[in-house]
């Protein structure tokens, strides 16, 4: 963890001997839940629930990010390699379809040692999408689903609201070696995905053309529905909202509507859409340290 550059922004900092990276963590394993999770897709989700473990830092840093307190606000509890495969094993003794990595990026060195020997259910690797190919490489054959946001096509808006110009670009490269380990999307029998990429997309009020962007994108990356696409509608505003007026509403159903028009006539049918309803607060979990 000496010379850290595990995300794209490359700090370079010893976390090893102590320092803080953009991310906001050293070197061991923070996490602030553990938990059975029901608000994922449906195909992850399932009826048992993911396996959630929600890991503290971000390098990205979003300003409308919904999981602010455990992202940048230093919640978290510290646990070893050892003890978050044996969360693993607990959160399936409880009945998880899958066990899901949210945010996991700053650590995939240690949740690549917890993920040694296997697991018994398929392995879920949820982020925003900011990935270097290296650090992917690292998890080649431990992650069965990759779960990534596709946030934007619009490099000044990434800038705005997110510090990452380049994210467009790492994030096209990041999709491209995610497909390129997992191959297209495969589901049993339950319609659960057990292995593929799913991509999220969240609209962004007042930032139509950054959709049709990832859309345009998607689409040219696979086109024969290899990976799955889900057009999120659950953009809640945040206190770091206020500083951005597009950011201070939620969608309207005309803007959702047309995003939807768009995913349709570019040819995307393997995903989800949601309702309006689908952005409320309550579905942010209590970051409260259950299950550590």
């Amino acid at each position: 963890m000496s010379g850290c550059t595990l995300c794209p922004r490359a700090c370079r900092v010893d976390r090893g001997a102590g320092q803080r990276g953009v991310c906001g963590e050293r070197d061991t394993v923070r996490a602030a839940r553990a938990a059975l999770h029901f608000w994922e897709e449906p195909c992850i989700s399932g009826e048992g629930g993911s396996g959630a473990v929600f890991f503290s830092g971000c390098a990205l840093r979003c300003v409308y990010c919904q999981n602010a307190a455990i992202s940048r606000g230093g919640v978290g509890a510290e646990i070893s390699s050892q003890r978050l495969r044996e969360i693993f094993f607990s959160l399936i003794e409880q009945g998880a379809e899958n066990i899901n990595l949210v945010t996991p990026s700053h650590f995939a060195p240690q949740i690549a040692e917890a993920l040694q020997g296997g697991l018994p259910v398929p392995v879920v690797y949820n982020c925003a999408g900011y990935e270097t190919v290296e650090t992917l490489r690292r998890l080649d054959g431990l992650v069965d689903v990759y779960l990534p946001d596709f946030k934007y096509a619009d490099p000044a808006l990434a800038a705005a609201y997110s510090n990452a110009a380049d994210y467009p670009a790492v994030a096209v490269a990041a999709l491209k070696e995610m497909y390129r380990q997992t191959g297209a999307q495969v589901f049993d029998s339950r319609g659960m995905l057990i292995k593929g990429v799913q991509v999220r997309h969240l609209v962004l009020p007042g930032h139509l053309e950054n959709t049709y962007g990832v859309i345009d994108a998607f689409s040219a990356l696979f086109p024969h529905g290899e990976a799955g696409f889900s057009l999120m509608s659950q953009f809640t505003p945040t206190d770091a909202c206020k500083h951005f007026p597009a950011l201070c509403r939620r969608l309207t159903q005309e803007e959702y509507e047309r995003a939807v028009d768009y995913m349709y006539l570019c040819g995307i049918e393997n995903g989800f859409v949601q309702e309006l309803s689908s952005a409320k607060e309550e579905y942010t979990p209590p970051f409260d340290l259950t299950g550590l």
